[in-house]
């Protein structure tokens, strides 16, 4: 199959998108009043801003469980397959993914739905592929989180070949492997135009990164500093034109704090995160992570407390708009090809970032004004 036209695929950009905005609380673990509220009416304001400031992406975390603590964090959330569909109708440019577990989908349910969105879509549409790691969602539905993270991503192999295979057979199939058995599935709709949707991945595992590698056209990843995340990028791009002859992006996330004076964003900064964390919620997910998931070194786990409150851990963009663009840059010569971003509140602070970041990234030549490309 040919991938369809997605502005996912546009090589003047550096790819910026958003991330994790149909989860309450969105990635910051803080009891400040203004935290992200992810009602439906605030995600088509934010996802209309995005489209008209020509950024390239949405992507949610499908989260079925919240952390709990004094803000209930990420309790409440939209599902990301109806929440993905919702948005591409109220957009016009913007690629909105929908992020599935493969435990949690049967993948000939999958496969329609997401065979259905892409006819809705018409090439805006996008596949995240999550192959699980928290325990108290899989105790929810009653299955069991293996601990091998082999055997998680073995799992999202099958899933995924599946799903492919309902897309291309043109006779019902059989299927019987470890993880599922199958009698004559078919898929109708197929794909849109019969084209695959861009589809990523998240992983720092090296399990992750290969699956990423043999399967997504971007993998995400977690990046504790510039140098290792040079040293990742290399090593997944070269896994997958040796192993797979195929190319991939690779791209990381972050949580932005932009404010006019980069003081003023250390203060608030400090404020929420250190001040207003939700003490509790931040403990419990640093604890749910360090037991079950692999996007960070256990070891670190503990010294990033700070930045789990801020962001989920991910890394910080803290500064006034020169400190953020340039920081922004190396990430880009590190060789990313984009970041996906959070904010403590969404709508309020990125009105800032796209009046004064995106004009300095374009003169720095990562991006291309609207219009122009």
């Amino acid at each position: 199959m040919r991938k369809q036209i997605s502005n996912m695929y546009e090589a003047q950009h550096f790819k910026l998108g958003v991330f994790s905005a149909n989860c309450s609380g969105g990635m910051a673990i803080t009891k400040v009043e203004e935290r992200w509220d992810a009602t439906w009416e605030n995600n088509i304001a934010l996802a209309a801003m995005m489209d008209n400031a020509g950024l390239e992406f949405s992507l949610p975390i499908a989260r079925w469980v919240g952390y709990g603590g004094d803000t209930a964090f990420q309790e409440q959330s939209l599902e990301t397959i109806t929440w993905a569909t919702g948005l591409i109708g109220k957009t016009e440019k913007l690629t909105v993914f929908a992020t599935a577990h493969s435990a949690f989908f049967h993948p000939l349910v999958a496969a329609k739905q997401f065979a259905t969105i892409g006819e809705i879509a018409a090439g805006r549409f996008g596949l995240n592929i999550v192959c699980g790691w928290n325990q108290p969602e899989y105790d929810m539905f009653n299955l069991e989180l293996p601990e091998s993270h082999d055997v998680r991503y073995q799992l999202g192999q099958s899933w995924w070949d599946i799903i492919r295979r309902s897309w291309t057979s043109t006779e019902p199939f059989d299927w019987e492997d470890a993880f599922f058995k199958i009698k004559n599935g078919r898929c109708t709709p197929q794909p849109f135009l019969e084209t695959l949707p861009p589809v990523m991945s998240a992983g720092s595992s090296p399990q992750g990164q290969a699956f990423a590698a043999k399967n997504c056209d971007f993998l995400f990843t977690v990046m504790l500093d510039i140098k290792s995340g040079q040293e990742t990028v290399q090593t997944v791009k070269e896994l997958a034109a040796r192993t797979h002859k195929r190319d991939i992006d690779v791209f990381t996330t972050t949580y932005v704090v932009c404010r006019p004076t980069t003081q003023e964003a250390i203060d608030y900064h400090n404020y929420y995160a250190k001040d207003m964390a939700d003490h509790e919620a931040v403990e419990r997910l640093m604890s749910l992570m360090g037991m079950h998931a692999h996007s960070f070194p256990r070891d670190q786990i503990q010294s990033l407390r700070t930045n789990f409150a801020a962001g989920h851990g991910v890394y910080p963009l803290i500064g006034d708009p020169d400190t953020v663009a340039d920081e922004i840059e190396k990430i880009a010569l590190a060789g990313f090809g984009g970041i996906s971003m959070s904010f403590v509140n969404y709508n309020r602070e990125l009105p800032f970032f796209i009046q004064e970041v995106i004009p300095r990234l374009e003169r720095k030549g990562l991006r291309v004004p609207i219009g122009t490309d």
